[in-house]
């Protein structure tokens, strides 16, 4: 046996003794044993062995805390935020009911009264430390986990935009504004009119009597005896010309529309069609004013280079009546499959307003003379654009229309 330990159990033994004799013994702090003088030496011995005893155990509290502190502080540096288990597995362990600061508590037990509460001091010191280190870890690893989740998600505005499929206008209505702005920047005025026409406007009111076969149920669509389909958008010349005040100058117009005919589809007819018709009505108006606005009209769409042929035809609201023929705008007039070798391509027809038509809308036909004309979309843009198939633009097929963007 040491010599400490032969110390610590003499003074035990002697503690023992003096206390069973009923004897009480007040040990001051500083060290100094009281003025009983039963406790004599004892009382000094006793006292100086409590203050070793009680520094050594804090001593070893204090290393044991500020140990606990040192490595869940850096084991809180080393966790990421995926393992927020690891955490609360951590704070269980440090913190909780049987983790490690309360083990150190239990030590406690063996110091005296009066030094228990300085140790607590220190252990509350450090629960807290632990506490504010956890949650601050906990806040910062709730942080890191929303800066990941907004960067996985984030999208970077510095690089370039994916590409948006835009719509754009169907070719027939590319070629019907393009047909409206050239006759608008000669002074023409766009009129537009009903669909479902009555009979009268479109067949008598053009001088197409009872019997006229373009009258008969095999090519018109009839709704009932007197109302109809339009074939042609000449009904909106006839209402124009009723309405019109020949005082305030001549009446230019242009009746652009969709009208109607009873044929079988196929690559070169439809039942329905697009028209643009033209009439100019007013004094002294000539054939030559009619052959110089077809030139100007054909030049425009086709190019300055293309001329025009008239060739002799009827039609019962003009008189004369003629065919527009293009020079073939592929061969040069050379001849080739799309004039079919004759250098000439048909174009629209045209003559001057019959009197008669004039005559019942009023207009007084020794005075005013007009000219009119009518051309459709569709034979445009198959002339323009060489499509040979006039289905192609009614199917909305999405790979014949991304061709005249």
């Amino acid at each position: 046996m040491t010599e400490s330990s032969l110390y610590e159990s003499w003074v035990n033994s002697l503690a023992y003794g003096f206390r069973n004799k009923g004897l009480t013994c007040q040990i001051k702090t500083d060290g100094t044993a009281c003025q009983r003088s039963e406790c004599g030496v004892f009382g000094m011995w006793f006292s100086f062995y409590l203050r070793e005893t009680d520094g050594g155990i804090m001593s070893t509290i204090e290393e044991q805390l500020k140990a606990l502190r040192e490595e869940t502080l850096a084991s809180l540096k080393q966790i990421s935020a995926e393992n927020e288990k690891e955490l609360q597995e951590l704070r269980v362990s440090v913190l909780g009911k049987k983790g490690s600061l309360t083990e150190i508590l239990k030590g406690m037990k063996d110091v005296s009264a009066e030094m228990r509460p300085v140790i607590g001091k220190h252990v509350n010191e450090a629960r807290d430390v632990l506490t504010a280190a956890f949650e601050e870890t906990a806040k910062l690893l709730e942080e890191k986990k929303v800066e990941a989740q907004l960067a996985s998600e984030s999208i970077d505005v510095t690089l370039p935009g994916r590409p948006v499929a835009t719509g754009h206008r169907h070719v027939l209505t590319q070629t019907s504004e393009e047909i409206e702005d050239i006759f608008i920047g000669m002074g023409y005025q766009v009129v537009d009119g009903f669909e479902v026409e009555q009979d009268y406007y479109n067949f008598e009111r053009m001088n197409l009597p009872k019997d006229h076969p373009a009258r008969d149920m095999q090519d018109t669509f009839y709704i009932t005896e007197e109302i109809l389909l339009r074939t042609h958008t000449s009904p909106v010349q006839a209402r124009a010309m009723d309405a019109h005040d020949f005082s305030k100058g001549p009446l230019k117009m242009i009746s652009p529309g969709r009208v109607f005919r009873r044929d079988t589809d196929d690559a070169t007819h439809s039942h329905q069609f697009h028209q643009i018709e033209g009439l100019v009505v007013g004094k002294n108006i000539s054939m030559a004013d009619l052959q110089g606005t077809l030139q100007l009209i054909v030049q425009k769409m086709f190019g300055k280079e293309r001329q025009i042929r008239l060739r002799p035809s009827y039609f019962p609201f003009t008189e004369p009546s003629v065919e527009v023929d293009v020079s073939c705008f592929k061969c040069g007039g050379d001849g080739c499959n799309v004039c079919k070798k004759t250098g000439w391509i048909e174009i629209m027809g045209a003559g001057m307003v019959h009197p008669r038509v004039l005559e019942m809308s009023g207009i007084d036909a020794t005075i005013y003379s007009g000219f009119a004309f009518g051309l459709g979309q569709e034979r445009v843009a198959m002339l323009r654009y060489g499509i040979n198939d006039i289905r192609g633009f009614y199917q909305g097929d999405v790979r014949f229309s991304e061709q005249f963007k």
